[in-house]
């Protein structure tokens, strides 16, 4: 199949890298030139400008935009608007506000193009991992985009069958789900980044206790000095609490186990704010999820090994790099 990619950095290259690799077609453009030239080179169509890359695509098109949130990628939708026509599909697989794709999909309803919104998690991990996908949109244009979709997502693997799922939606198993209407697919993502941030800061807060144990402020025979690499690294073999990001701390804690390369000043993309705001709007109680967003502000002002831990564990799955303090 045939697709139009906008903005080529840590996932939007990555997802042309394993589309064209399954034997999609992509057309791919971005700001930086270099990028396009990198992607051109392994086989993908490279365009000189937005409309150049509308004009490479076979209708009916489909352009998938990954970009930062905000006003980058809503210049890029407003302008899409202009240059595809009725039958067109435009995809957001960034990190929009849901009420933003609410709007857009309304807009874009008018001229005849399809607005399909797609919640994607997998960072810097996803060419080989796959992506896990949240959509949102009308179903037929989710169907005519659903060979992309299969491709992009991470399959079955090795992960056990849920039992009793016998008559539900098979492609949940494979990595991607049909959530519902334009906006539905952001909105269920930036919940599932809520939750991130709890069990991130869950992780943080019980190795800064471990790390802790050693304080003089402790009577001497009750002080332990922990081994924090090997304590993630056990958790990981069969504990309740294993999970991914454990396995991304193991990795950055045997790396350096004082984790001395993150300052631990902790950036938050949105999503947690977003979800705590729905959590308001919904009188819906979200103690651990406001707090572990709390805990990021905080983390500005005053660093503890937790919120290195919290760094570490964000520039693992995503390359995120940490903010200069005042930047």
């Amino acid at each position: 199949m045939q697709l139009g990619i906008v903005g080529l950095g840590r996932m939007g290259g990555n997802i042309a890298r394993r589309l064209t690799k399954a034997g999609h077609a992509c057309v791919v453009w971005d700001r930086n030139e270099g990028a396009v030239n990198e992607l051109a080179s392994e086989g993908n169509t490279g365009a000189s400008d937005l409309a150049g890359l509308v004009k490479a695509l076979d209708a009916p098109r489909v352009v998938w935009v990954m970009l930062p949130s905000g006003a980058p990628t809503e210049a890029t939708i407003s302008e899409l608007g202009t240059l595809l026509s009725a039958g067109d599909i435009i995809i957001d697989g960034g990190n929009s506000f849901y009420k933003d794709d609410i709007r857009r999909a309304a807009s874009l309803k008018e001229k005849g193009i399809s607005y399909i919104d797609v919640g994607t998690s997998g960072g810097v991990w996803g060419l080989e991992r796959g992506y896990c996908m949240m959509i949102g949109g009308d179903k037929a244009a989710v169907d005519h985009v659903d060979p992309i979709l299969a491709t992009l997502a991470p399959g079955l693997g090795d992960i056990p069958r849920t039992p009793g799922r016998d008559g539900r939606d098979p492609r949940v198993e494979q990595g991607y789900m049909h959530c519902g209407p334009a906006g539905s697919g952001h909105f269920v993502k930036m919940v599932h980044n809520g939750v991130e941030y709890g069990l991130m800061q869950a992780y943080a807060e019980g190795f800064d206790i471990l790390k802790h144990k050693d304080s003089t402020e402790l009577p001497e025979n009750e002080r332990f000095s922990l081994d924090m690499a090997d304590i993630a690294e056990v958790w990981r073999r069969g504990s309740v609490v294993s999970s991914w990001l454990l396995d991304l701390s193991a990795i950055a804690l045997a790396q350096n186990e004082t984790l001395s390369n993150f300052s631990g000043e902790v950036a938050d993309s949105g999503e947690g704010r977003w979800t705590v705001m729905a959590a308001v709007e919904e009188a819906v109680s979200a103690e651990v999820l406001s707090a572990a967003l709390y805990s990021r502000f905080r983390s500005r002002q005053d660093h503890t090994f937790g919120e290195k831990l919290l760094s570490a564990m964000r520039f693992q799955f995503g390359g995120h790099v940490e903010k200069k303090s005042g930047s």
